[in-house]
């Protein structure tokens, strides 16, 4: 892991790399993806049963998991994890009841009446990863604020392992969340599935969830058909760390994150040198009992980095400029600082709120805006699981106000059926 001085050029040249790591296209795998998505809009659960077998190692016979699996899986995992998750989901469903919006209704006196609706999408598809990452969390993250939203149905999808079952774990998070049904298939055919529909999988309106390169390409393929949450790319930490923070949570922390995926990213910023290099002598140290030691390390010496800057508000501008998923403030004060960030997906103050605390446990979703996105982008929310219209009435006296206005408009882009629907009511 690299110790750089911020200079204006060398921290530059950090950016350019961090966003290079997710922006490429993989034609290769487009194609492969989108012969999957016209095979499956063509043959439906025939070629979704081909791709299971193909991919996953056994050929299914029916797709969707009767309500007992989720019952079996319930009370076959461990009685202290279904007591975790269930705390971890109550505390994302209050957090998540708070996002809650109502519509609205004015009137006027000349007898005008415009709102707005909110309403929860009718059908959405949950992607969840089963296979090497398996991750419960991920359910609720999902699932619960789909539910709050007023989603009519919500379809989960998770592969199959080799023996043709679903990692129990994930399951019962299902259970938990109040997922309504379940499809024991993965990869792009289950994408396809959910945006085409088949006999078996129903359409959906939206797709979320993370996956690995071919599901995420096959949901920026099947946007326009259904909307999708976003594309997600590799995770990334950024810290920014006074004198006052402690090494072992520094290293802790960015160890957390990298050991994700070799294309994670996990960078210091601070202001003491001398941290900085403890902070690399406590990665050492940590690292030998960690169980993906590999993946951290090719993580680190690849989109690793420490950066030492004159002072913290220099931390907190290069910090907005990186737009990070994940942002801690391990300072003093940190809510002081909290007013400099712009950008970020989420925000963890002081020592004793790391990362992984949001990924399981206090509420805020872990769903975030990646690879600088954060500019943009908000983390997944009740938003994510709404519609929104509109409605207007207008009395004959309140059109008769505006109708000249409207006309003029309409004449001027050249629409004279506008115009002419607004005359014809006034006899011109």
């Amino acid at each position: 892991m690299k110790i750089l001085t911020a200079d204006g050029t060398s921290e530059l040249e950090l950016l350019e790399t961090m966003h290079n790591r997710s922006t490429e296209i993989d034609r290769q795998v487009s194609e492969t993806v989108s012969g999957i998505l016209a095979d499956v809009c063509t043959r439906g659960d025939d070629a979704v049963r081909d791709y299971t077998e193909k991919f996953d190692g056994k050929r299914p016979g029916a797709l969707e998991l009767s309500p007992d699996a989720l019952e079996n899986a319930y009370a076959q995992v461990p009685a202290r994890f279904i007591e975790s998750l269930t705390r971890a989901a109550e505390n994302i469903r209050a957090f998540h009841e708070r996002q809650k919006r109502e519509g609205f209704i004015t009137t006027q006196p000349n007898g005008v009446v415009m709102g707005q609706r909110v309403r929860g999408l009718a059908r959405v598809g949950l992607y969840v990863p089963g296979g090497k990452a398996a991750y419960p969390s991920s359910v609720l993250m999902n699932a619960i604020p789909a539910k709050v939203a007023g989603v009519g149905e919500l379809v989960m999808v998770a592969p199959p392992g080799k023996e043709g079952t679903v990692n129990p774990y994930i399951l019962a998070a299902a259970k938990v969340a109040g997922v309504d049904r379940v499809f024991a298939i993965g990869g792009a055919q289950a994408v396809a599935a959910l945006a085409y529909g088949t006999a078996s999988v129903p359409k959906v309106d939206k797709i979320v969830g993370p996956g690995n390169i071919y599901v995420a390409t096959a949901k920026r393929l099947v946007f326009g058909a259904v909307d999708i949450d976003m594309i997600a790319g590799p995770s990334e930490i950024l810290v920014v760390a006074d004198e006052t923070a402690d090494p072992a949570y520094l290293a802790a922390d960015l160890m957390s994150q990298a050991e994700h995926d070799p294309l994670a990213s996990a960078v210091l910023l601070t202001v003491s040198r001398k941290l900085a290099e403890q902070t690399l002598a406590e990665i050492d140290r940590q690292k030998a009992a960690l169980s993906r030691r590999e993946i951290i390390e090719q993580s680190l010496r690849d989109f690793g980095a420490i950066i030492v800057c004159k002072n913290l508000a220099d931390c907190l501008c290069l910090a907005n400029r990186i737009a990070p998923e994940h942002l801690e403030l391990m300072v003093n004060q940190p809510m002081h600082w909290l007013g400099m960030v712009e950008n970020a997906g989420s925000v963890f103050l002081g020592q004793y709120s790391p990362e992984p605390l949001g990924d399981y446990y206090a509420g805020p979703n872990h769903v975030l805006p990646t690879s600088g996105t954060a500019r943009f982008f908000s983390p997944l929310s009740v938003d994510t699981f709404v519609k929104k219209s509109s409605f207007i009435y207008y009395s004959r006296e309140a059109l008769d106000k505006g109708k000249d206005d409207i006309v003029t408009l309409a004449e001027a882009e050249g629409l004279t059926a506008h115009a002419n629907s607004i005359k014809v009511r006034f006899g011109q």
